[in-house]
């Protein structure tokens, strides 16, 4: 897919709406993490179905990047203080959380995943949270590492039954 994310009106981010496709959410999360997945690492949306994609957004806020032609290529979901919850940093009340975040391959390393993270962490802040937080595989460094440039910091750790590898929390003061 090629866009020229920078020219204006070329990807606008939005709420989800209710006509909006949780079929092609939830494909766009298989393409984006098939690569984590290439590698052994088993993330939740490497192959999750529409019904635990839909349980998923209902657990918050979802925001989808869309494309002039309304084709959706991101997608993140923002979980206020009261949302967050699982682990001991996500339990405190003025943690705020995002997850299910993914950006279409082809758009990659062009600033949308700066813009889609931008747009939650203003929303944290607008909901009177003091930090933002997220989790990631552990050995996942290039993520680890992207999201340390970007000013979040590992907290703690954590094992969640769903996947194959010990988790990352990484919180961002704001």
């Amino acid at each position: 897919m090629s866009l020229d994310i920078a020219s204006p009106g070329a990807i606008s981010i939005r709420p989800l709406l209710a006509g909006d496709s949780l079929d092609e959410i939830t494909n766009l999360l298989h393409r984006a993490y098939a690569v984590l997945a290439d590698i052994g690492l088993k993330f939740m949306a490497t192959d999750q179905s529409v019904e635990v994609t839909r349980a998923r957004v209902a657990q918050g806020e979802c925001f989808v990047a869309t494309s002039s032609g309304n084709v959706i290529v991101g997608t993140i979901v923002f979980r206020n203080g009261a949302q967050t919850k699982g682990c001991p940093w996500y339990d405190r009340p003025e943690v705020a959380s995002f997850g299910q975040f993914a950006v279409e391959p082809g758009l990659q390393s062009n600033g949308l995943g700066r813009r889609l993270l931008a747009h939650v962490e203003e929303r944290a802040r607008a909901s009177g949270s003091g930090e933002i937080a997220l989790d990631t595989a552990e050995p996942a460094r290039h993520l680890v590492d992207w999201y340390g440039r970007l000013g979040y910091r590992v907290i703690e750790t954590a094992q969640w039954g769903h996947t194959n590898y010990r988790s990352v929390i990484m919180s961002k003061t704001l």
